[in-house]
């Protein structure tokens, strides 16, 4: 039963979130036939010559047959005919996904293990200057605005040291599977996973460390003292593995703030992924397109919150119920 309601309520909510993705492209202000063809043009066509091109971007139907063209298509596939791109929306998402997964993919686990071991440490040698210091630096520097601290990494390491590559996601000239792309790819990712792990790294550690608080100050913790357990075991076995739940709950939540933060840092770097379609699709009021990348942006928060749902009760056994 659990299940099943889960299951029901995270379909409500794609459907909601669905609707939204479809509507809030269209308040925006502006004409898309104007943004993509410029205004000037536009005032040099006849009424038939614009409503022309309407029907060939799909925005000529009603609101309610745009509507069901797309939701029918997210369903089979076809997100339409990008404005801006002049190809489908699918091909285009499909270039640029991969390399904001490698991004993402990258940031989430160095974020993860490092907020994870510097919180945890920082929660057991509470009140300490190991504690003080970690907790001032790490706030310091995660307070910090993504593009600004994504300048600085490029001032320093790119302009400054020579050493890294400041935008772009592969070295020109070279092409898959040779060793030269690998390493070119691999150059171009340090940069933009630093800067975006970076800030993910304080949310991750402040969860951590309240989280291993908590397990530390259980009444558990002080009888497995009282019983002689060794503080290596107390830390592993009793604290450590009940700070955890937490912050896997956080994690998989967290991966529409690293999504947002992802897009960010992609723009200052020049890197092709997700985010450089966002500014195309916002300057050109391309509704095909914006559709096609909120959507993604969308089934990937619902589906990482509706697997966490589904597995914390496999974790956690104080969530089961009987039956």
């Amino acid at each position: 039963m659990y299940y099943l309601r889960t299951t029901l309520q995270y379909l409500l909510t794609l459907l909601a979130a669905l609707a939204a993705n479809f509507f809030l492209p269209r308040l925006a202000p502006g004409d898309p036939i104007n943004a993509l063809l410029g205004a000037d043009v536009v005032e040099t066509m006849t009424e038939e010559q614009v409503a022309q091109v309407a029907r060939e971007l799909g925005i000529h139907d009603a609101l309610h047959v745009q509507l069901w063209n797309y939701l029918t298509g997210i369903f089979t596939g076809d997100f339409g005919m990008s404005i801006k791109l002049g190809m489908p929306v699918w091909d285009a998402l499909i270039q640029k996904l991969p390399w904001t997964l490698l991004l993402m993919g990258f940031a989430l686990v160095i974020s993860t293990v490092i907020g994870t071991v510097l919180g945890v440490m920082s929660a057991w040698k509470r009140g300490e200057i190991a504690d003080i210091a970690t907790m001032g630096g790490v706030l310091f520097v995660g307070s910090l605005p993504p593009f600004w601290l994504a300048m600085m990494l490029i001032i320093l390491f790119s302009t400054t040291l020579g050493w890294l590559p400041s935008y772009g996601a592969y070295k020109v000239g070279t092409s898959f599977p040779s060793l030269n792309w690998f390493q070119g790819v691999g150059l171009r990712l340090i940069m933009p996973v630093l800067a975006l792990a970076i800030v993910q790294t304080t949310s991750v550690l402040l969860i951590a460390r309240s989280s291993m608080q908590m397990a530390l100050d259980q009444d558990y913790i002080m009888f497995a003292r009282a019983k002689g357990v060794s503080e290596g075991k107390i830390f592993f076995k009793h604290a450590f593995r009940n700070a955890l739940l937490p912050l896997y709950t956080h994690t998989m939540m967290g991966l529409g703030a690293l999504i947002g933060g992802s897009l960010i840092i992609e723009t200052v770097f020049s890197y092709p992924g997700l985010g450089g379609l966002i500014v195309q699709g916002v300057n050109s009021r391309d509704y095909p397109l914006l559709q096609g990348l909120f959507v993604i942006t969308t089934i990937s928060i619902i589906a990482a919150n509706f697997v966490t749902d589904l597995l914390y009760p496999l974790i956690d056994p104080r969530t089961r119920r009987a039956g």
